[in-house]
C-alpha cells in the first residue's frame, strides 16, 4: 500500500506552548502543565531591552526545570537580526543536550533553514552533541513563506513541522483583521501550509488564538483546525492547553471506529482480496485508512492505546 499520512514515528504536538524567555517563573508553569512542548521565546514575548539577558534565563530554565517528558523547544529571534546567531550559540552550547527543538520565526525560503541546519551542525560538533538529534520547527508568516511552502518543508532533514504565524502573516499580506474569522479570512494560507507538511511528511501546527481568556473560542479554533487537518495549535496560556489537548486527542468513541475499520478491512482483503468494504454504510478504501490510522497513532503516543496493539504497523 501506498504511503500514509503520518510517514515516520513521531511525537504528538497537540499543544506548543509558548513561554516569555525572561520569566523563569513562566517558564516553570509551562514545565508543569499538559502542553506536549514548551517554547521558550526570545523573539516577541522579550521586549528589545531584555532580549540578551533572556539568553541566561532560557539556558537555567533548559537545564534545571523538571519538563516532564515534554519537548523543550525555544525560538530564537528572526535571521534578519542581530539576536539570532548570539541566540543560538548560546543556547544550544550550554544547554544544548536539554533542546529537542529550535523554533525558527519568518522564515522566507528554503535558505533560510538550510543556514539553521548548518550553523546547529556546528555547534553540535563543536560541544560534542549528536549532530541532527535537535530538530527544527519553521514558522510561515509571510506571502512569501507560504509560496515556497513545500521547498521550506524539505529544506533539512531536520525539519519537524511547519507552523502558521497568523499575526505577522496579516501584517504581511495587509489584512485589516486577523482575529474575527481566522479559517474564513485565511484559509489559502493554512491549506497550503497543511498540504506542504503532509507532502514533507512533517507536522502541521495551527497559530494561536489570541483571544487567551476565551475558552469557547480557543475551542472552536481547535475545532477547526483538526478538521481541516492539522495536528496541533499554539497556545499563549496554559487554560488554553487542556482544551487544545482534548480537540486533538481522538475519543473513546472514535478509537473504537478506526480500530473496527483497520481490523474488518485487513480481513476483507485477506478473505477476498477487497479494496474497498462497507462500514456502516459508508464506503471505506485505502484512502480512509489514513485517517483512521492517524488517530490510533495519536491514540498511542497519548497513553490510550498499548504500544503493541496490533494497529501499530501500517495499514
Amino acid at each position: 500500500m501506498e504511503q500514509i499520512v503520518i510517514q515516520r514515528d513521531f511525537p504528538i504536538r497537540r499543544s506548543e506552548l509558548t513561554c516569555p524567555g525572561h520569566s523563569l517563573k513562566m517558564a516553570t508553569k509551562a514545565a508543569a502543565s499538559e502542553a506536549d512542548e514548551v517554547i521558550l521565546d526570545l523573539e516577541d514575548a522579550c521586549g528589545l531591552s531584555q532580549k540578551v539577558a533572556a539568553r541566561a534565563t532560557v539556558i537555567e530554565a533548559l537545564s534545571t526545570l523538571n519538563w516532564r517528558g515534554k519537548l523543550r523547544a525555544f525560538r530564537p529571534n528572526c535571521l534578519s537580526t542581530k539576536f539570532f546567531y548570539r541566540d543560538l550559540i548560546e543556547v544550544v552550547e550550554a544547554a544544548g543536550r536539554f533542546v529537542d527543538v529550535v523554533v525558527i520565526p519568518k522564515v522566507q525560503a528554503a535558505q533560510d533553514v538550510a543556514f539553521v541546519d548548518r550553523l546547529l551542525t556546528q555547534i553540535e560538533q563543536n560541544v560534542g552533541l549528536p549532530v541532527g538529534r535537535i530538530r527544527i520547527e519553521v514558522l510561515i508568516e509571510s506571502a512569501q513563506a507560504v509560496i515556497h511552502a513545500f521547498e521550506i518543508a524539505t529544506a533539512s532533514p531536520r525539519l519537524a513541522s511547519l507552523i502558521f504565524g497568523i499575526a505577522d502573516y496579516a501584517g504581511d499580506v495587509g489584512a485589516r483583521d486577523f482575529t474575527s474569522e481566522p479559517f474564513a479570512l485565511f484559509h489559502y494560507p493554512k491549506a497550503k501550509l497543511l498540504a506542504a507538511a503532509r507532502a514533507a511528511g512533517v507536522a502541521a501546527i495551527d497559530n494561536v488564538t489570541v483571544q487567551f481568556r476565551d475558552a469557547e473560542r480557543c475551542r472552536d479554533d481547535a475545532g477547526r483546525a483538526a478538521q481541516l487537518g492539522f495536528d496541533g495549535k499554539w497556545a499563549i496560556h496554559p487554560d488554553q492547553v487542556p482544551i487544545i489537548n482534548g480537540v486533538f486527542t481522538p475519543t473513546g468513541e472514535e478509537i473504537a471506529r478506526a480500530r473496527e475499520i483497520l481490523a474488518l478491512y485487513r480481513q476483507a482483503d485477506l478473505d477476498a482480496g477487497l479494496g474497498a468494504i462497507v462500514y456502516q454504510d459508508e464506503m471505506v478504501d485505502a484512502a480512509t485508512l489514513r485517517v483512521e490510522w492517524k488517530k490510533l497513532c495519536i491514540a498511542r503516543k497519548a497513553g490510550l492505546l498499548p504500544d503493541d496493539a496490533p494497529e501499530k504497523e501500517q495499514p
